[in-house]
């Protein structure tokens, strides 16, 4: 087996290299799929082997983790996800959910929080706290719209071809030890949830490693939607027709009314209307060009776009001068996108509601003058641009925190689905929400997700809670094509605010260091904390910067002689675990995942 060939000089040290890869690249001609689960990844290649494109794979693979996946991500949560079709356009789906109308901001600063709403009642971070669990961070279920608007518009086969591995896997499945750890960690939360109880705990106890998990209403759920696309192919409609009559049974029929029930009894604030009046629809990516490579990101709806300014600012300089995670390359790095964060937390969130200097904030010429604030020392600073001559409030100017953030504490549960087939067709999601310990909705066995923890309560600020508002979330999947506009890499991976930081080292290992998928996603990384967390209390660490375990003691110090404030941790607790697809110039279809967090790759 040949050696990870990361090869790195360090300030005169010896070269060295990383040890032997834990896994190989997997690679076909036909197609590839990556995941967060063996399951989930298995559902899509048999999507594949029915003739099925990157969309109906893509699509398949990600109803099958909202039923297996339950400690990261269920059937009430949401998935932003890019498309590049056969054609070369790039599309882009925000499957976010909006917040119930009958929330305000004001709310949520006034009221008390109730037990089992929050992890710790941390003193630091801002004033006024979103709960991170029960029924008030709810937002209106997104990855179901999202996903049906991915099949009806970019897909092939039906709902009813594409939900059939998720049933069977809701008719039952053998729990793995990451689930059975997450739902015996979430088991004092089920006392105050009988449905979840009831649907968590159908023995009496939480499922154990080997057990076979049943969860009899979320497959019926997905049974009478699959009934409803039926009964419309039945009365003469054609497929689009079709898939919107499974949309309407979700958000207009049945189990929206269920939800409103559920949320009325339990003194939730959706209802039936914030369901009835949701509906996505395609629309534009954000993009920039590194080294002539086309970077597409969802829109400022999430944190995507801090990817496209870290990379403006990075495309100034002469990344391969300095090897693969030498002090230097991390510095660059690292302050770039402490920059980028900046602004994410003071100019990005839901473009329907405010402004968005997009323009300014994506363009060539902002980075350059950004890119003159990185120094030879680490910025302690939270610097945000200045945009039309003003530069805006960043969240710490409102309030002090006092305490760290602790890792433990901080919610991280995502996962990816990514696929590409041989007629250039890519997909690529990051699903999210409803994640342990979660709500279940009455008898619908659909897991509500909190993602409205992902606002801040600072007025004025682009981000701050309101009804109808999507949170500005850090949900962000990423394609990559050629110059002349081919395939070239999908990429994804849970992590929260770590998403864009390991997705654009692994885009940097590709692109400036040769890597192959494989190499890209197990090679070393580090982490910055200088942000405005987008979880739980929003607290902040002033120039924190995290070191996998493998980066030599040498980087470090010299790292820590530059001001930053150096921890390592694990490979097998990196922050993010992500995947990703590249095809290769022959036209072969290559993948690699995460080993360290069982992610799964398959290709044919």
């Amino acid at each position: 087996m040949l050696a990870l060939a990361i090869a790195v000089s360090l300030n005169g040290q010896s070269r060295r290299e990383y040890e032997h890869p834990v896994r190989q690249a997997v690679r076909g001609t036909h197609g590839a799929v990556a995941a967060g689960s063996e399951y989930a990844a298995e559902a899509g290649m048999r999507e594949f082997y029915k003739g099925g494109n990157a969309v109906d794979v893509g699509v398949t693979t990600m109803f099958a983790a909202s039923v297996t996946e339950l400690s990261h991500f269920g059937l009430g949560g949401e998935a932003p996800i890019l498309i590049r079709t056969k054609a070369g356009k790039v599309f882009a789906i925000a499957g976010v959910g909006t917040m119930p109308k009958l929330a305000t901001a004001e709310m949520f600063r006034t009221r008390r929080l109730k037990p089992f709403e929050i992890l710790e009642m941390d003193p630091g971070g801002l004033k006024g706290i979103i709960p991170v669990a029960g029924l008030m961070p709810v937002l209106v279920p997104g990855m179901v719209d999202s996903g049906l608007l991915a099949l009806r518009e970019f897909g092939t086969k039906s709902f009813g071809e594409i939900i059939a591995p998720a049933i069977e896997l809701a008719d039952g499945f053998a729990v793995d030890q990451m689930r059975a750890q997450s739902f015996a960690g979430s088991r004092p939360f089920f006392d105050a949830w009988p449905t979840s109880k009831a649907h968590f705990m159908p023995e009496g106890h939480t499922p154990n490693v080997g057990e076979i998990f049943r969860q009899p209403d979320t497959a019926r759920t997905l049974r009478a939607m699959a009934d409803a696309e039926k009964k419309a192919l039945a009365s003469g409609a054609k497929r689009e027709a079709a898939i919107d009559a499974v949309r309407d049974y979700f958000y207009r029929g049945e189990i929206a009314k269920k939800i409103d029930a559920f949320s009325k009894a339990n003194q939730g604030l959706i209802r039936y209307e914030d369901m009835a009046a949701f509906k996505l629809s395609v629309e534009e990516p954000v993009s920039t060009t590194y080294r002539g490579y086309v970077v597409y990101k969802p829109g400022f709806w999430s944190q995507g776009p801090a990817l496209i300014e870290a990379l403006n600012m990075l495309e100034g300089y002469d990344m391969r001068s300095t090897p693969l995670n030498s002090a230097e390359y991390i510095h660059r790095a690292d302050e770039a996108l402490k920059l980028a964060y900046a602004d994410r937390d003071t100019y990005y969130g839901d473009p329907k509601f405010s402004q968005i200097p997009a323009d300014i904030l994506l363009s060539k010429s902002y980075a350059a003058e950004r890119r003159k604030l990185i120094t030879e020392k680490a910025s302690q600073e939270f610097l945000p641009g200045k945009i039309n001559g003003k530069i805006g409030k960043h969240p710490t100017e409102t309030e002090i925190a006092s305490l760290r953030i602790d890792d433990a504490l901080m919610a991280k549960d995502t996962t990816c689905v990514d696929a590409i087939d041989r007629d250039g067709m890519m997909f690529s999601a990051t699903p999210s929400g409803g994640w342990m310990p979660s709500v279940i909705a009455g008898d619908t066995g659909i897991p509500l997700t909190q993602r409205a923890q992902q606002f801040v309560l600072v007025e004025g600020n682009p981000n701050e809670l309101a009804g109808g508002k999507r949170p500005r979330v850090t949900l962000s999947p990423t394609i990559v094509t050629h110059p002349d506009g081919k395939p070239y890499l999908a990429m994804s991976t849970p992590g929260g605010d770590n998403q864009d930081q390991a997705l654009m080292q692994m885009f940097l290992n590709v692109v400036e260091f040769g890597l192959n998928a494989q190499q890209a996603v197990e090679a070393p990384r580090f982490q910055t904390r200088h942000l405005v967390s987008s979880y739980d209390n929003h607290a902040w660490n002033r120039g924190d910067l995290l070191l996998d375990e493998r980066i030599p003691q040498a980087v470090l110090n010299d790292l820590t002689a530059r001001g930053h404030h150096v921890e390592t941790r694990s490979r097998y607790a990196n922050g993010a675990a992500p995947v990703m697809i590249k095809v290769l110039p022959s036209a072969i279809i290559e993948a690699g995942a995460d080993p360290f967090y069982n992610r799964s790759a398959h290709a044919w």
